[in-house]
């Protein structure tokens, strides 16, 4: 596991050692240099799924709800280059991979984004993951902050595609047998 000391990617790559999924955890320290010299935000994991798709994925950590004394539910906004940088790791690695936004909810009130029996306990803190593809995120993004390069999605349109991160990544995968005679 990688030495994470960000809570939210921390929670998520124990999320997914728990359901025996496949990933590769990128390591953050240093931004990726492309070809031209141009520099590009690292995404969080290389995630495998049962199906064809690998997901690129970019973990958004928020809290459930945000806000002190106005409580705020399914925050999700971004900064417009992680949108930038996720599409162009979908485009260097190509069709069969997917860049996925993770927003990793820690709970901190009385609801929750999903069931109880979806949610993870994570080093005494409670989490609920759900994502919603890049491409979907992308086409219904808007501009929140200016100053800030951020963008988010309508709460009802994210609502809508936000869904488990389960039913992206699968879960349970059992090791393959060893094809080595003992």
């Amino acid at each position: 596991m990688a030495d994470r000391d960000n809570h939210y990617e921390a929670a998520f790559e124990e999320y997914l050692r728990s359901q025996g999924v496949p990933y590769i955890a990128v390591d953050e320290a240093r931004r990726s240099l492309m070809a031209d010299g141009r520099s590009i935000k690292s995404l969080d994991f290389v995630v495998a799924s049962p199906g064809e798709i690998t997901w690129l994925v970019d973990v958004k950590g928020r809290r459930f709800p945000s806000g002190d004394e106005q409580k705020q539910y399914w925050k999700n906004w971004s900064p417009r280059e992680d949108l930038e940088s996720l599409a162009h790791w979908e485009r260097l690695f190509g069709e069969s991979f997917r860049g996925l936004f993770v927003f990793a909810y820690n709970i901190v009130g009385e609801r929750a984004p999903l069931p109880a029996e979806q949610l993870f306990e994570h080093r005494g803190a409670l989490y609920g993951f759900v994502g919603v593809e890049l491409a979907d995120y992308a086409a219904l993004a808007h501009p929140i902050s200016p100053s800030w390069d951020t963008v988010a999605m309508l709460t009802a349109d994210f609502r809508r595609l936000a869904r488990p991160v389960q039913s992206f990544i699968g879960g349970g995968w059992l090791p393959a047998a060893d094809p080595r005679p003992g």
